[in-house]
């Protein structure tokens, strides 16, 4: 598999546009605000205050990143921050904890590591903030909006539907809680199948809740691969189906995330200028593993931080000494991908024309539509 050159344009440039303020792709954004809810894969710092087992706001976090270990669970750049980059934006998208006053009007992420759709996901690992939660955070953001526009609530919704918003959860539903059954009940509850159209009838409740707050543009990311991650690796015994993944994982994911595509569909018929548009995660982290060697990575099995076999029985320790060539691995963790890894993901996201990655249109499109 030959690797298109536009994964080449992007890993060489954007680097240079965090530095230079994306002048690598344009002079001003696509849109005027990015809006953000998610997990651990696209924190960037709303853990850091709360009492949590997820935290990445210490070395060697950030490695790679300029303002260090900001929070964010990766050596360098999340998704997110490089599709802001990708969007024209001359700085990151701020967490919203930190955040207030005009600078609310250009976005804000809400993600929160170990965060899940339903509200008890993740709750082993300490406090989150789950995805009901984030709407209702979003929700005082629109009213922060509201004044700062002056009351005016046409300029409001004019302004919130020229926005982009990206939601990517999920994960923390399965892996730290379907698939915990000493700390959770839900697989004895539930059969798969069960499971996922629960999760998806929460799901839905909770971007409906958007739309009604004024979302328009709204890119919904499916579950990724996660019975390939180094974490899944380190406790799972491939020799037992001759699948180096946990493949039992694997097809309750891919149930939930054939349900997220069709209830990205049923949004855009029903909801009046509705735009939502379904990220083929689980796909592309199959690309990456799949064709690794045609984009430059050596490891695929093995976190470049973390603590015991495959690096992923741990996350990365307080500093920890990271692999040398962070470049070489998928894995920056047991659960996380790296800076490089991101960039592919998020160039596919945006600019892909296939619609097995992106349906029915890609995040660049999304943009202008």
């Amino acid at each position: 598999m030959a690797i298109p050159s536009f994964i080449f344009f992007a890993v060489s440039l954007l680097p240079l546009a965090t530095r230079q303020a994306a002048a690598c792709a344009m002079d001003s954004s696509q849109v005027p605000c990015f809006f953000i809810f998610g997990d651990s894969l696209i924190d960037n710092g709303n853990n850091n205050g709360i009492l949590t087992l997820a935290r990445a706001n210490y070395p060697p976090y950030g490695v790679d990143f300029p303002g260090g270990s900001t929070g964010r669970f990766t050596n360098g750049r999340t998704v997110v921050d490089i599709l802001a980059e990708l969007l024209g934006f001359e700085s990151f998208i701020p967490p919203y904890q930190t955040t207030r006053g005009s600078a609310v009007l250009r976005g804000l992420n809400y993600a929160s590591g170990a965060a899940g759709i339903r509200e008890e996901s993740g709750s082993n690992l300490g406090t989150n903030i789950p995805m009901g939660e984030q709407v209702e955070r979003f929700r005082r953001t629109t009213r922060q909006i509201t004044r700062l526009l002056h009351g005016n609530r046409t300029a409001v919704s004019e302004h919130l539907g020229r926005c982009v918003f990206y939601s990517a959860i999920g994960s923390n539903d399965y892996l730290n809680n379907y698939f915990m059954p000493d700390y959770f009940s839900t697989s004895d509850e539930y059969d798969p199948k069960t499971y996922a159209a629960l999760l998806l009838q929460d799901y839905r409740r909770q971007l409906a809740a958007l739309y009604d707050l004024g979302a328009r543009k709204v890119a919904v990311a499916g579950v990724g691969q996660i019975g390939c991650i180094p974490y899944q690796l380190a406790r799972y015994d491939g020799s037992v189906n001759g699948s180096r993944c946990n493949e039992k994982i694997n097809k309750a994911i891919a149930i939930f995330n054939s349900g997220l595509k069709a209830m990205v569909n049923r949004l855009n018929s029903e909801a009046t200028n509705a735009k939502f548009t379904y990220i083929n995660s689980f796909g592309a982290f199959q690309d990456l593993i799949t064709n690794a060697d045609s984009y430059g990575f050596d490891v695929v099995d093995k976190g470049c931080c973390g603590v015991g076999r495959n690096n992923g029985q741990i996350t990365c320790l307080p500093f920890q000494k990271p692999c040398e060539d962070r470049t070489k691995f998928i894995f920056w963790d047991a659960f996380h991908p790296t800076d490089v890894a991101n960039v592919i993901l998020a160039v596919k996201a945006f600019n892909s024309t296939n619609r097995a990655d992106v349906y029915p249109r890609n995040i660049q499109q999304l943009a202008a539509a």
